[in-house]
């Protein structure tokens, strides 16, 4: 008995071992990825957990710098903290910062952190097409080691679905055309796995996409699993085509309302015998592509209505979908959006088996119940960005308080955070603040932070760039500009009086828009102990780029009061300095690949093999920044706005000088234009809303339609340079419309014309 005690204690202490030995190497694999040659001057070993939460230390001896941590999330954590805090480097989307020595610095003293939180969650699904769509693995191999630096372990991984749905309608007498039939293109994948659509278009999702999303998704959630992750897989909650009746008369299927525009998606109701099997079916062919990791995210009516509103039937779904996890996999458990969350589904399943992501923060709102959503394992959220859209903004201070330390001690069921923006790759300092403050006790001093960060993100200590800092502090990134994204008059479908861009928020300035200039001037001041640093590059764009969409609300505001009083002379003046800024915001942008419509394009075809499965692709890459969709009808067109090089000039260009085009012919012909009384759709005018919007239309829906839109070369232009030129030119210019004082102050609004859950 005793032998077999000890066979069995050698065996468990291997299996440990061999575990402890794949985390280090993993985490000497990723130090070589993001530090090419210097990972032999570290040393990596494992500690154990502190009271249930992953921990790490920073330590050196004669030889080598040390890490330590109790897990590959833990130790890639540390070496993120060593570079930043001790060697001033900083990995970026726009750019790195790594001037690393030859020989690495040893840290002045050990050091030890704790990561607050159970589960540190990261991405929605909308992330995933606003941002994520067109990635390679290369790009995909980049943010998976930034996840893990920056203490992540719970990463939604949703790429090579479709091939999922394909296989599984295969299985339920589906053709291979009605499969692809029913895939939307990739840029639309999100909506279809949150139940909102099906594919409505002309065309199919080509075969040959399925199969590479499919075996990007395996190396994607492979190096997940390489480093410790958790990830979120896609469950099953009832949403089936809508042409599933028609091949299963019997099975009880319910239509959804229309969302956006959108005809209704199906519902196979979770207490028919039918939804088990299908659901068994789909969850077999997802194990069968990528395995099956336990987390498996559902959310039964998203931004919709049940059939049935009451008590006991919206229980028994919580109970259908929960047995069906339970069956497929025992351990597992049941992520649900609080989005659309619904009590009664909610509260059908244990506690045990229920972990609720509050997207956007509901829980420090107050919204949900005296012990928040009822005592479940909650993930506290932070929803910056909606829609991939750009402009800067983001409460620094806020963040710097530390909110999750605080709502832990008031709401002992919150277990975990989560950055959960639609989109990513925007607002940089913000961002980087986000995914820092897990690894902080408490409150940080959000002012020393910026000094540190202003020189770990340009490589020079600089006191102009730390001025800067503070002047975007004063300005975008303070009280009281989180969430929502403020309009851009330069993305907004054109009006004499213009609501908004896309369906969201009203156009308005949160902050002095004169502090932006002051933070330019800084920058400038610095630039040859700073030109050289790449994230100090797309800084200057960025301020210069918001600066001039900022200026161009009050020039296209003069143009319609110039056009009101029957002006010429004063409308030709402000429309063509208005068609002149957006000009020149398109040569500013070219300069960067990452605000670039043109790579955005390129890289979508990339993903078709022939040239109709290329078009297909920058279709449905255009049409999702665009007229959203779909091509018949839209209502949410413009929802992911961008101020994009390529954009500017080809879309939001065009469309202005139609506008003011038109315009200036009543001006001619002494003729009346008027916007009063046209229909209205979230607050703005409908799609075609009269002749001029239906000539508009009518143009959108062909540029959506064209290919090969993309310009050669896709970048071009010195950014410095550019700025350089522009900043002065605005100035001035903004000497000219910021002449009262009410133009500079903040300006703010009812928030209840802020539209974001557009189905409900």
């Amino acid at each position: 008995m005793m032998k077999k005690i000890s066979i069995l204690i050698m065996g468990l202490n291997c299996f440990l071992c061999l575990n402890a030995s794949k985390d280090i190497d993993a985490v000497y694999a990723l130090i070589e990825r993001v530090t090419p040659g210097y990972a032999s001057q570290y040393q990596l070993e494992l500690i154990d957990e502190d009271r249930g939460s992953d921990i790490y230390e920073i330590d050196s001896d004669e030889q080598k710098v040390i890490l330590r941590g109790n897990n590959a999330i833990a130790l890639a954590s540390a070496f993120n903290w060593y570079l930043k805090y001790t060697c001033n480097a900083h990995l970026s989307w726009f750019g790195d910062q790594l001037d690393l020595p030859k020989k690495l610095p040893r840290p002045v003293k050990k050091e030890r952190r704790v990561i607050n939180g159970k589960y540190r969650v990261y991405m929605n699904y909308c992330t995933l097409s606003y941002s994520m769509t067109w990635w390679d693995w290369k790009r995909w191999e980049r943010e998976i080691d930034y996840m893990a630096m920056n203490g992540i372990n719970m990463p939604l991984c949703t790429v090579g679905l479709s091939a999922v749905w394909y296989n599984t309608l295969l299985r339920f007498g589906y053709s291979d055309e009605e499969a692809r039939a029913f895939l939307v293109g990739p840029a639309h994948a999100a909506w279809q796995w949150m139940q909102n659509i099906e594919n409505v278009e002309e065309y199919s999702l080509p075969k040959s996409v399925i199969q590479k999303q499919s075996d990007l998704g395996k190396k994607i959630i492979s190096r997940q699993l390489e480093l410790g992750m958790k990830p979120i897989q896609q469950g099953f909650s009832g949403y089936v085509p809508m042409n599933f009746k028609e091949k299963y008369p019997e099975a009880g299927i319910s239509k959804k309302k229309n969302w956006c525009a959108y005809p209704a998606t199906a519902q196979l109701d979770p207490t028919d015998p039918m939804f088990a099997t299908f659901g068994k079916v789909f969850l077999d062919e997802e194990k069968k592509l990528f395995g099956a990791h336990g987390f498996y995210a559902a959310d039964p009516f998203h931004e919709g209505h049940p059939p049935v509103n009451t008590k006991e039937y919206l229980n028994s779904v919580g109970k259908a979908i929960h047995e069906l996890f339970q069956d497929f996999d025992p351990s597992s458990t049941w992520v649900m959006q609080a989005w659309s969350i619904r009590e009664f589904i909610a509260t059908a399943v244990p506690k045990e088996h229920l972990l609720i992501l509050d997207l956007d923060g509901s829980c420090k709102k107050g919204k949900v119940g005296q012990t928040v959503f009822w005592g479940y394992p909650v993930v506290t959220g932070i929803l910056h960005n909606f829609g991939g859209r750009i402009n800067m903004h983001g409460d620094l201070s806020s963040l710097a308080s530390n909110p999750y330390v605080s709502l832990k001690k008031k709401y002992t069921n919150i277990c975990g955070s989560g950055l959960f923006p639609e989109g990513i790759e925007q607002n940089p300092v913000y961002y980087e603040l986000a995914f820092e403050m897990p690894h902080h006790e408490g409150e940080i001093d959000i002012n020393a932070w910026l000094d540190d960060y202003a020189t770990r993100r340009y490589g020079a200590k600089s006191v102009a760039a730390r001025e800067a800092m503070k002047y975007l502090l004063k300005g975008p990134y303070r009280r009281g500009t989180n969430g929502t994204e403020k309009s851009s008059v330069v993305a907004a479908r054109p009006a004499l009086n213009v609501k908004k861009s896309g369906p969201n928020a009203p156009l308005e300035i949160r902050y002095d828009p004169m502090t932006l200039f002051s933070a330019q001037e800084k920058l400038l001041e610095d630039v040859e102990n700073l030109k050289n640093s790449r994230p100090y590059r797309f800084d200057l764009v960025d301020v210069q780029r918001q600066i001039m969409t900022n200026l161009g609300q009050l020039v296209h505001k003069e143009a319609a009061i110039a056009f009101r009083a029957k002006d010429k002379e004063a409308f030709r003046m402000h429309s063509r300095r208005f068609l002149e800024l957006l000009s020149d915001m398109d040569r500013l942008l070219r300069s960067r690949s990452e605000y670039n419509f043109d790579k955005w394009l390129s890289d979508a075809r990339k993903w078709g093999d022939t040239e109709p499965e290329k078009n297909v692709m920058e279709r449905d890459a255009t049409s999702l920044l665009t007229i959203w969709g779909p091509e018949k009808g839209p209502v949410i067109f413009d929802y992911a706005w961008r101020e994009w090089s390529g954009l500017v000039e080809n879309f939001y260009l065009p469309r202005w000088k139609m506008f003011y085009d038109m315009l200036e012919e009543h001006l001619e012909n002494g003729t009346e234009y008027s916007e009063e009384g046209l229909q209205q759709v979230y607050k703005r005018e409908a799609f075609r809303a009269n002749d001029f919007y239906d000539k508009l239309a009518d143009w959108e829906l062909s540029f959506v339609k064209q290919s090969g839109k993309a310009r050669n070369p896709i970048i071009q232009g010195d950014e410095i340079a550019l700025v350089c030129e522009l900043f002065p030119k605005y100035k001035k210019l903004a000497g000219e419309y910021y002449k009262n004082e009410n133009d500079k102050n903040a300006t703010l609004v009812d928030d209840n014309d802020i539209f974001e859950n557009l189905g409900e």
